[in-house]
């Protein structure tokens, strides 16, 4: 693969890692999403997340299941970084006149370790059964279909992130029906972004493969 083509993995890869920490930063923060035909109760943490299955999809059919598999790692050890951030910025007190006291950081960041331990044990399971589910169906169908691989991998794997975020986050603290109705909103507002994001999957593959010498069946038993 030649220099050029390196630089687009570079910044699809910038872009997970990105969005992977941001989204455990901000997930403390529920917020509801009215699109008109539901509103939708979620983390704010899950407004990016589905960036990262669609990135995934995208390194998975351009640069193969091993690379995909690297940029998942790379996500797991951004997130243990920011995690041993966190708790540093915690061990020194704040000036008197810093604009972010010692109050206000550990109330933003109290709850971060266990959001980003929940995130983290998600995230493993789910990008990797992405992963696997989408180079399947690849297999299966001799490349063809992009459109289902894309979908149906980020559904299996969406769902068993969802059901395991909320699990590790909430259960003990809200009731079976509190968390079953987050799970179906978390869910069913990820499978819209994924039904979205199909166009955007088939452009980047298309200008990638327009502009580069890789044939776009190299990765297929990868």
């Amino acid at each position: 693969m030649r220099d050029r083509d390196e630089l687009p993995f570079a910044i699809i890869s910038a872009l997970f890692v990105a969005a992977l920490v941001v989204c455990n930063l901000i997930a403390n923060k529920f917020v509801t999403v009215d699109l008109g035909f539901h509103v939708f109760v979620l983390s704010a943490g899950v407004l990016p997340y589905p960036l990262t299955f669609l990135v995934t999809d995208i390194l998975s059919e351009i640069y193969g299941k091993k690379r995909a598999n690297q940029v998942v790692i790379s996500g797991f050890v951004g997130s243990v970084f920011v995690l041993g951030v966190l708790w540093l910025g915690a061990q020194f007190p704040a000036l008197a006149d810093s604009k972010v006291d010692d109050e206000t950081y550990s109330m933003v960041f109290h709850n971060a370790w266990r959001v980003i331990l929940a995130s983290m044990t998600a995230y493993l399971c789910a990008q990797l059964v992405d992963i696997r589910v989408f180079h399947a169906i690849k297999k299966r169908t001799n490349g063809r279909h992009l459109w289902l691989r894309n979908n149906l991998s980020t559904a299996t794997s969406q769902l068993l992130d969802t059901v395991l975020v909320i699990a590790v986050l909430f259960l003990g603290e809200w009731s079976m029906s509190r968390m079953g109705s987050a799970i179906l909103d978390g869910w069913s507002f990820k499978l819209l972004c994924a039904v979205i994001d199909t166009p955007i999957i088939y452009g980047v593959v298309y200008l990638f493969h327009r502009h580069s010498r890789v044939p776009p069946s190299e990765n297929l038993a990868s």
